[in-house]
């Protein structure tokens, strides 16, 4: 053993002598990985009176005593950690793992603070720094701490909350196993910043994940388009599903040739669907409702009673006439991506929550289902105004040759 061992743990080296059966774990531990012989340009420096008592801590003291032996391996530690071989390492990670039993957080987060940026930091404390329940000790290490492998964040991935997420997602690199964890199960806090993180590597997987959530989240698809790295099936895929202000904004922040991609993609989609779907045909509905409003029987439940039959032609004519706009442009504001248009419309008709539910419901493309939509829609209606709602109108009433 050298000089420098000597000095670092004097009264535990005197009282460690391999083969004795009833050694403490600490005892143990330091006869294992100390008493090997080290050549002289490896020797670890240490102040000449460190830790006189660390055994005696370690079995008996309080746990003031621990957290301040603690802060003195610690900085013994740090001081020599770019010269410290393996060996050295494993010491310290026996030592810190026996000191850190029954301490407060506080003190476990500043642990966590000072280790998590040095690259051959102990691992096995690493980990179990990780996977402390408590983010603020748990968070600089699943942030920064080189030492983590993949496998170690996979697995506080799967079985930690969504802040032990939220910090794995701000690393400076992840690899594509892990982000699929996190797209799967984060909040949509998580999803936005792995979209966000350049550093992340997302499979076509993940891509697909964060593709569906975005529909119903604007800012995450505009993080999600903004990537250089998406897949281009992918990135149609969410301009088709994106909103209309979704599309400005990254045609707004997007280089002249992301800026013509991005025109040419939703081009082609407008002309698919329009192919596809073509001009609804809405003389026959028109010809339903007339009769219902010549007889007075043109009403709300008359409204919702298409939405319930399924009849959207004839819930479209009877929505236009009782707000007295044009079918064509209510036609066009119920086959928008979100419900807020028919909002104004059902406020400014003044028609109940039940019947507006109904008509976001019947809508044939499926936008604006999601139960998360609903209760937005449900809150947004409650605030908005009748008068707002007509002076929207109004305009739309004005606007007989869109």
């Amino acid at each position: 053993m050298t000089d420098a061992m000597n000095i670092a743990f004097p009264s535990i080296v005197a009282r460690a002598p391999s083969g004795i059966g009833n050694q403490s774990p600490l005892s143990a531990c330091l006869a294992k990985n100390c008493l090997l012989p080290f050549s002289e340009d490896r020797r670890m420096p240490a102040p000449l009176s460190l830790i006189p008592e660390l055994e005696e801590v370690v079995q008996h003291g309080t746990r003031e005593k621990r957290v301040e032996t603690l802060q003195r391996i610690t900085a013994l530690f740090l001081d020599g950690a770019s010269r410290y071989n393996d060996e050295h390492v494993d010491l310290f990670d026996e030592v810190f793992g026996l000191l850190i039993e029954e301490i407060e957080s506080k003190a476990r987060a500043e642990l966590s603070n000072r280790l998590a940026p040095v690259s051959n930091a102990p691992i096995k404390v690493l980990r179990r720094l990780a996977r402390d329940d408590d983010i603020a000790v748990a968070g600089p290490v699943l942030k920064l701490a080189p030492r983590l492998g993949e496998a170690d964040l996979i697995d506080v991935a799967t079985t930690k909350g969504q802040a032990h997420l939220h910090a794995i997602s701000s690393r400076a690199a992840l690899g594509e196993a892990v982000t699929d964890v996190l797209v799967r199960r984060g909040d949509r806090h998580v999803a936005r910043r792995v979209a966000d993180n350049r550093g992340a590597r997302i499979s076509a997987s993940g891509f697909s994940h964060l593709v569906e959530r975005a529909e119903e989240d604007g800012i995450l698809a505009e993080k999600v388009g903004r990537r250089p790295d998406i897949p281009p099936p992918m990135f149609r895929d969410l301009l088709t599903k994106a909103t209309s202000v979704v599309h400005r904004r990254l045609i707004a922040s997007a280089t002249p040739e992301v800026r013509a991609a991005i025109c040419d993609v939703l081009a082609k989609v407008s002309k698919e669907v329009g192919a596809r779907v073509g001009p609804r045909d809405y003389r026959a509905a028109q010809r339903v409702v007339l009769n219902l409003d010549r007889s007075g029987r043109l009403d709300e439940a008359a409204l919702n009673s298409f939405c319930s039959e399924g009849k959207y032609e004839e819930a479209v004519v009877a929505l236009a006439t009782l707000a007295k706009v044009p079918v064509k442009i209510v036609d066009r504001l119920m086959a928008g991506d979100r419900p807020d248009p028919v909002l104004i419309l059902c406020r400014a008709a003044g028609l109940g929550w039940p019947t507006v539910k109904a008509l976001i419901l019947v809508r044939p493309n499926g936008a604006g289902r999601s139960t998360q939509v609903l209760e937005a829609a449900f809150v947004n209606y409650g605030r908005l105004s009748a008068s707002t709602a007509q002076r929207v109108v109004r305009f739309w009433q004005a606007r007989r040759d869109c």
